[in-house]
C-alpha cells in the first residue's frame, strides 16, 4: 500500500527517518509550519525556516523517494508573542504561494487567547482571499471548546468547510467536525493525541469519509511511521482495504489537492531517484554510495 502522511515536522526528524518512511510504503507527506520547541525572537527566523520547508526538506525527501509538500503559517503558540507575530503575518504572502505550499497552517488555538485569535482571523482572510486550504490546530486542553471555536469563526468569515482541515480530533471533536463539513485529522502519537486502538475504533464506528490518518511526529516522542503501523492495525481489526486507503491516502489527496499543488499523476508512478544531485552543494549522503533509478520506459 502506498501511504501519505499529511501532518509530519521533517525538519525535527532525521534522514534514517526519511529511508525508513520511504521502506513503509509513505509516498508523500505535508509538513506543517509549527513550533520548534523554543520561542523565536525574530522575524528572520520565520524567513529561514520557512525557506527551509519551500527548499532543503522538499530536496530532503526526494532523495528518498518522498514528495514533501508544506503549509506555511504563523503558530497558535507564537502568535502570543503580538509584535512578533505581526510581523511574521506580514512576511507569510512571501511564502505561501510557493511551488509545494498546499494550506495555511498550522493555525488555530493552543491556550485560546484573544491573540491567538486574531492571528487565525487574519491568516483565514488570506486563505480565503486566495482560496486555499487551511489545516487548523487544536488545543491539547480544552480541546473541545477550542475546535469549536475554530470552526465558527471559519464559518463566520465564510471559509468553505470543504477546505478546512481539523488536525489532532479526538472521540469529543469527531461529531462536531463531521458535521460542520470539514476534514477531521487524527495524530496518531503517544498520549498526548491519540492511540493507534483508539483510531481503529473510530473508523470502525464512522467508516473513512472525510477522516485522515497522520503521524504529527515531531521533535517529541513520536512515530514517522504511525500512518502504515495503524493502517496494517485497521486491516488486522477487519476494516475493510478500501476504507484504510481512504483515511491514509486518498482522503490526504482530496482534502490538500485542492490547492492545486498536489501532481497525482506524479505521485501514481513510482519515483526515480537520482541521489547524485546536490542542494547548495550539499548532499545528504556524507560520501555514500548514491542512488540513480533508470527511468522506466513508457
Amino acid at each position: 500500500m502506498r501511504f501519505f502522511d499529511p501532518h509530519i515536522h521533517m525538519t525535527s526528524r532525521t534522514t534514517d527517518d526519511y529511508e525508513a518512511m520511504a521502506r513503509a510504503g509513505i509516498r508523500a507527506v505535508i509538513e506543517p509550519a509549527f513550533w520548534l520547541g523554543q520561542p523565536r525572537t525574530s522575524a528572520g527566523s520565520f524567513v529561514d525556516y520557512f525557506s527551509s520547508l519551500v527548499g532543503w526538506e522538499r530536496f530532503r525527501a526526494a532523495q528518498f523517494g518522498i514528495a514533501h509538500y508544506c503549509a506555511i503559517g504563523l503558530n497558535a503558540k507564537e502568535a502570543n508573542n503580538e509584535p512578533l507575530a505581526r510581523e511574521v503575518l506580514e512576511l507569510l504572502p512571501r511564502f505561501a504561494f510557493k511551488e509545494g505550499v498546499v494550506a495555511i497552517g498550522e493555525i488555530g488555538f493552543d491556550e485560546i487567547t484573544a491573540a491567538e485569535e486574531q492571528a487565525y482571523c487574519a491568516q483565514l482572510e488570506v486563505a480565503r482571499e486566495n482560496d486555499m486550504v487551511v489545516m487548523v490546530h487544536s488545543p491539547h486542553r480544552d480541546k473541545k471548546t477550542g475546535i469549536r471555536r475554530s470552526l465558527a469563526i471559519a464559518e463566520e468569515m465564510r471559509i468553505p468547510m470543504s477546505k478546512l482541515i481539523i488536525d489532532h480530533n479526538n472521540e469529543e471533536t469527531i461529531d462536531d467536525v463531521l458535521a460542520s463539513g470539514a476534514w477531521a485529522a487524527f495524530s496518531i502519537y503517544p498520549h498526548t493525541k491519540m492511540g493507534t486502538e483508539r483510531m481503529v475504533e473510530i473508523v470502525l464506528r464512522y467508516g473513512g469519509e472525510r477522516l485522515l490518518v497522520d503521524s504529527s511526529a515531531d521533535w517529541g516522542v513520536s512515530d514517522p511511521l504511525a500512518v502504515p503501523r495503524t493502517a496494517q492495525r485497521m486491516l488486522e481489526r477487519g476494516v475493510a482495504p478500501a476504507v484504510v486507503e481512504l483515511t491514509t491516502w486518498k482522503n490526504a489527496l482530496d482534502a490538500y489537492g485542492q490547492s492545486g499543488q498536489i501532481d497525482f499523476e506524479a505521485l501514481a508512478r513510482s519515483p526515480v531517484i537520482d541521489q547524485r544531485s546536490l542542494w547548495n552543494d550539499n548532499s545528504v549522503l556524507r560520501g555514500q554510495e548514491p542512488r540513480v533509478d533508470q527511468p522506466v520506459p513508457n
